[in-house]
């Protein structure tokens, strides 16, 4: 298929460099840069521009912009960000500016707490856990149920209500520049809300302490975490820009193995289900994390949604994901793809179009290490789509759907439904996407404008 029409690069406009200065702390840090909106408003009161992907259709996304002083706040710890919030069906206009790293596991008085902390009170233990549902004696044929996997499931409830934190519509969060400003052991949850903007913040360390065994997941069963970074859920109108996403400080190679499959305590980096839908995902940083981006929750989430935009991003020691895309129209241009194994991630596939969706994937740069098959650059399950033209691998044009279906059975379609339109900063070149987001992307590149 021809690709698709576009307007002509934005770049310059787009990004616009405006201080040599370099953030020295934290994950992410690089030369400041501000949107080309910029000069109309501050970081803080930016808003969506015109055309920049899918969460531009329609009223766009504006985020906080309209805040008046009473619902704007710079929030430093866990119990303000919650006050800040507010009731998830507040949708009075806010604007969060988030200053330093929040740590999500800290109660209210900012004591920090552990796993053991959340457990205290409901039963549980690990060693129990494991016991109760030994292969030998509980078998693989249903999910753990009884005493010790109730006593899981209250720990795990006892977590989620400290660190999982609900974003009400027409709120932007914000990272204040120059203060390394996100979110450790956090998760953002945009859930059945319109308008919310999510820029310039770190998030790191996001761990579940109660993994569930689930011993009919795949042939030998799998542990399976509950949260995400950020997670948007029946959410519309969500711009995700320059934040970066990282398992670290533990990684995943550092998990044990139990029941001989690994105890994951990661999941999604920013995953986009139940009916999300209007979504641009740019200028973020991807790093060390394996299931990073799902689109969908399922084969039969929301046919007519899940319409997303996915640029000018990084994603390096990504193991999977980026993203898995069900049902959509999902736009992925001007990425950078750097395939090589890092701090354990060995990857598996960077696109997976799968249950009808129709992905767009043009002017990307993939990075592949020497004995790196271009041919697992894609997956899918034969009913998924990828069209479009320009990518490169390691500097070469290269048509990624014909080296996917010369070695898979499940072939990938070539044509798609729709053409995209809303395509602000699109780059008919992939050639110097790896210099440029090198220093554009991610976390701590903002200034305040």
């Amino acid at each position: 298929m021809a690709a698709p029409s576009h307007r002509r690069s934005l770049r310059k406009r787009r990004t616009l460099a405006v201080s040599a200065a370099v953030v020295a702390a934290g994950v992410g840090a690089g030369v400041f840069v501000m949107n080309a909106n910029a000069t109309a408003a501050d970081l803080y009161h930016q808003t969506l521009p015109a055309k920049d992907g899918w969460a531009a259709s329609g009223t766009g996304t504006t985020g906080g912009a309209k805040a008046d002083s009473a619902h704007t706040f710079t929030v430093s710890t866990r119990a303000q960000l919650v006050k800040a919030l507010g009731s998830a069906s507040d949708t009075t206009p806010r604007i969060i500016k988030i200053k330093g790293t929040i740590d999500a596991n800290t109660d209210d008085s900012g004591k920090k707490l552990s796993c053991a902390d959340y457990a205290v009170g409901t039963g549980y233990s690990l060693s129990a856990y494991l016991k109760a549902y030994d292969l030998a004696t509980y078998g693989r044929s249903k999910l753990p149920s009884g005493t010790q996997e109730k006593a899981r499931a209250a720990a795990q409830a006892k977590q989620a209500k400290n660190i999982v934190f609900r974003v009400p519509a027409n709120t932007s969060i914000v990272g204040v520049p120059g203060t390394n400003a996100g979110i450790t052991g956090g998760s953002l949850q945009v859930k059945d809300v319109d308008n919310v903007i999510v820029r310039n913040l770190a998030f790191s360390a996001t761990e579940d302490c109660f993994p569930q065994w689930d011993p009919t997941d795949g042939d030998d069963g799998n542990w399976n975490s509950a949260y995400d970074a950020v997670t948007l859920r029946g959410a519309g109108h969500v711009w995700a820009d320059h934040n970066t996403f990282t398992d670290a400080p533990r990684l995943d190679s550092a998990n044990p193995k139990y029941y001989g499959r690994e105890y994951q305590i990661h999941d999604g980096a920013l995953d986009i289900t139940k009916g999300s839908d209007l979504v641009t995902v740019e200028r973020n940083r991807f790093v060390d994390h394996d299931k990073t981006m799902l689109i969908g929750s399922s084969d039969t989430d929301s046919t007519g949604k899940l319409r997303v935009s996915i640029h000018h991003n990084v994603w390096k020691g990504i193991v999977q994901r980026a993203p898995l895309a069900r049902i959509g129209q999902i736009h992925v241009y001007n990425n950078v793809y750097d395939t090589t194994t890092l701090d354990g991630y060995a990857p598996l596939y960077s696109i997976n179009s799968r249950a009808k969706a129709q992905v767009v994937a043009e002017d990307n740069y993939w990075k592949v290490p020497s004995g790196g098959k271009v041919s697992k650059l894609l997956s899918g399950d034969g009913t998924g789509s990828v069209a479009g033209s320009g990518n490169l691998v390691n500097g070469t044009a290269t048509d990624l759907v014909a080296a996917y279906n010369a070695a898979s059975s499940k072939k990938i379609r070539t044509t798609v439904n729709w053409t995209p339109t809303l395509t602000a900063g699109l780059e008919t070149s992939a050639k110097n996407l790896p210099t440029e987001l090198a220093t554009t992307t991610g976390a701590g590149v903002l200034s305040v404008g």
